[in-house]
């Protein structure tokens, strides 16, 4: 009895060891191969152990390299841009940005502050130097003063909040605290955007206005042979409705404004015209135009302002007096006038 109980016990061992050999042979089987995997590309030899084909981790190395070169992957979302999970170039745009555009763009800037500081010491306020007639000519009207001053409050508008936004983080911030700056910059940055579209189309209507006189002529060369008088009392080179100067000033607004407007434009409207690369070349020269401007019209405004008697008065009620028109614009006042003007001088009327 007890030896038949041994021999089922056995057989029954014998019959679970079997079982469980054939349930776990082919998991084994499965889990050695996976379709798509790294193991699919291994090959099985039967007299040995599994020969991997591919080196671990080459799949992912790859997947890597075309991110950080920034290949554009597939999304199924409107913004493709989307696609693009690093964008390296950017790196390269921040240290232009954050360096050499800012630095140079600093001493720029200083450097111009500093020479009309200087001049206006050496040379003081340059005065009317014949005896004024008590008598006014009409040099602009209503309706070119008014495009003036349009497109130069949106000009200094948009120079405060683009500067801002290029040197702000550094001066500003510090001075007023985040939340200040914070304010300050939004509102610039939507005023920026709006007005720009106001400094366009002044500079448009700039053009149309003022384009026929402001052509070069040889009376430009002989201003700058004399660098118009500057740095020397009594001397007035001839001079029609624009002097060489204002003609410097009057096609780097031109020029200038047009760039500045496209890019602008490509700014405020990301991706609808340009890639991302191109918006960022954009970018940097927008802010280096700018700068130049900028520069540009700091001179204007001082010899405008305080650097020159009788000046503002042309953009002021558009009369000037007629003994300042004679010495700056002397074959002007003899177009509109009809008068002989004695040139180089004090021009005053010929005898």
């Amino acid at each position: 009895m007890e030896g038949h109980r041994m021999k089922s016990a056995l057989a029954a061992l014998l019959l679970g060891i079997g079982f469980a050999s054939s349930v776990a042979l082919p998991a084994a089987a499965q889990s050695s191969v996976r379709v798509g995997g790294p193991v699919a590309e291994q090959q099985v030899d039967r007299d040995g152990p599994l020969v991997p084909t591919q080196i671990p981790g080459q799949s992912l190395g790859d997947t890597w390299h075309g991110i950080r070169l920034g290949e554009q992957g597939t999304v199924s979302i409107p913004n493709k841009q989307a696609g693009v999970l690093i964008q390296s170039e950017g790196e390269a745009w921040r240290a232009v940005r954050n360096g050499p555009l800012s630095q140079y763009g600093s001493w720029v800037l200083g450097g111009i502050l500093a020479l009309l500081a200087l001049f206006f010491l050496v040379r003081g306020r340059i005065r009317i130097d014949g005896q004024k007639t008590g008598r006014t000519i009409q040099r602009f009207n209503a309706f070119e003063r008014g495009v003036h001053w349009m497109t130069a409050g949106s000009f200094v508008v948009l120079a405060i909040s683009g500067l801002n936004v290029l040197y702000g983080r550094f001066t500003l911030l510090p001075l007023i605290g985040p939340e200040p700056f914070a304010a300050l910059t939004h509102y610039g940055k939507l005023a920026h955007n709006f007005l720009g579209f106001a400094f366009i189309l002044g500079v448009v209507l700039i053009f149309v206005m003022w384009v026929g006189h402001n052509i070069p002529s040889r009376h430009d060369l002989t201003w700058f042979l004399k660098a118009g008088g500057l740095f020397s009392k009594g001397v007035h080179p001839p001079a029609h409705k624009f002097n060489g100067g204002q003609k410097v000033i009057f096609w780097s607004t031109v020029v200038g404004g047009a760039a500045l407007g496209f890019t602008g434009v490509q700014l405020v409207f990301p991706f609808s015209f340009a890639t991302l690369e191109e918006l960022q070349l954009y970018q940097l020269a927008h802010a280096a135009i700018a700068v130049i401007m900028i520069a540009i019209i700091l001179a204007h405004i001082y010899i405008g302002s305080i650097g020159m008697e009788g000046a503002f008065d042309a953009m002021g009620d558009g009369q000037v007096e007629l003994q300042w028109a004679r010495e700056h614009h002397s074959l002007w006042v003899e177009e509109v006038t009809g008068e002989k003007v004695r040139h180089g001088h004090h021009g005053t009327p010929a005898e």
